[in-house]
């Protein structure tokens, strides 16, 4: 049996009681169960856009990213676009809403947010994980009062029918699906026509020859975590909640005082590599925004959580450790990126010294989605040095509050989203 508790803590943030005994039960009973042995690693991420940007996200990904586009299916009114690094590391799964009159529960999760409602269609959706024994997985979850869609539902959702999928998070409004898959067995996702489109093979073929060209096809690695961000009142509950979800520990969390937040992060007991199950990071502002006129503090977190919803904030890849042409890969990549006209927020932060460099890219305008890179040195472990957190969250903070600024000039002129 896995013991989920032996672990090593890290990071200065002060949980409450209230985390730290229901953090040591939950993992404890999650082992007891066979849960944790049952549960491995992130199989796939899923992602929707509105229509019309899938085929640039996915030129975009493409560039950014080591994924390769690897089939389209297509249901009534979604085509989902499948990319893959390899067998190793989790699936991208890319959807796009075929027309912008389609309703749904995913859409009205970004309406009554003013820039999320700009993009109604546009949301990180959540993970699939790898489980053994779905059906055993699912009772002993249901037994745990967790909630799931049922077949028919899932159905009318247009998601893999082969997947097991509970409903959103109240706190994170992500969905966790489970997928039945042996190890040797590739990944296959029940759900519509299979083919390979031409127009997205073709922005798909001519990112990578840019790649290549550009010398960084080797050097981006796949996911190295996902960054969540929540409400401050949220943090403790969403952090258990996605323990008791998945096969991930506490690593810790890191209170980062300058942006009044905190950074705190889960990893997988299985998989000491992150390309293999990315880290699950989770971000909230340490006090409420309704005390901030009290207190004149930076809130970005509980901004960008109050103008999008609680979602996920970044995607983080690893780019491979050493030098191209004299400076260190992470330089190198983010240069001729930018080089194509894609904006980062800031320079490149950290140093070998402190153990690893970070930067955000600007926000996808097809996803909303930060791309981060992170280089590590030598045998370095960690996510991030906390003065690099802090600048990154105040450059990504910056950024959303013009898209703020903008989405209000819009409601003033009387448009809609």
């Amino acid at each position: 049996m896995t013991v989920s508790t032996t672990f090593p803590r890290h990071g200065d943030k002060q949980n409450s009681e209230f985390f730290e005994n229901y953090l040591q039960r939950l993992l404890e009973e999650r082992d007891r169960s066979g849960l944790t042995d049952r549960i491995h690693e992130i199989d796939a991420i899923m992602i929707t856009v509105d229509p019309g940007q899938s085929i640039r996200y996915i030129g975009e990904l493409s560039l950014m990213t080591p994924y390769e586009y690897l089939v389209t299916l297509e249901s009534e009114s979604h085509w989902t676009h499948i990319l893959r690094v390899d067998m190793n590391s989790p699936d991208f799964l890319v959807r796009e809403v075929k027309d912008k009159r389609t309703r749904g529960i995913f859409r009205s999760l970004n309406e009554v947010y003013p820039i999320g409602a700009r993009k109604p269609n546009s949301r990180y959706m959540g993970e699939i994980l790898r489980v053994t024994d779905l059906h055993g997985v699912v009772d002993c979850q249901q037994e745990r009062e967790f909630r799931f869609f049922s077949q028919d539902q899932i159905r009318k959702l247009e998601l893999p029918g082969n997947l097991a999928i509970m409903k959103p998070s109240p706190y994170t409004h992500n969905i966790v699906g489970y997928m039945e898959r042996p190890l040797d067995q590739i990944r296959v996702y029940a759900l519509g026509l299979s083919s390979i489109r031409t127009d997205v093979q073709e922005v798909f073929l001519a990112a990578k020859e840019l790649q290549k060209k550009l010398h960084i096809d080797n050097l981006i690695l796949p996911i190295d975590h996902l960054a969540t961000r929540v409400y401050s009142q949220n943090r403790e509950v969403a952090i258990l909640e996605w323990l008791s979800q998945s096969s991930y520990y506490y690593w810790g969390s890191y209170d980062i005082k300058d942006q009044n937040s905190s950074t705190n992060v889960t990893k997988n007991v299985h998989y000491t590599e992150e390309t293999r199950s990315p880290a699950k990071v989770f971000t909230a502002n340490n006090t409420p925004y309704f005390v901030n006129h009290l207190e004149r503090l930076p809130s970005p977190t509980e901004t960008f959580v109050r103008n999008y919803g609680p979602r996920l904030h970044h995607i983080a890849l690893a780019v491979r450790d050493g030098e191209t042409d004299g400076r260190e890969n992470i330089d190198h990549v983010v240069a001729q990126i930018a080089a194509q006209g894609r904006d980062f927020l800031l320079d490149v932060i950290g140093s070998k010294e402190q153990g690893l460099k970070q930067i955000f890219s600007s926000a996808s305008e097809h996803s909303s989605l930060i791309i981060e890179y992170v280089q590590r040195f030598g045998d370095f472990q960690g996510f991030f040095a906390k003065e690099n957190v802090a600048m990154l969250t105040h450059a990504a903070g910056v950024e959303e509050e013009l898209l703020e600024m903008q989405a209000q000039s819009r409601v003033n002129r009387g448009e809609t989203a």
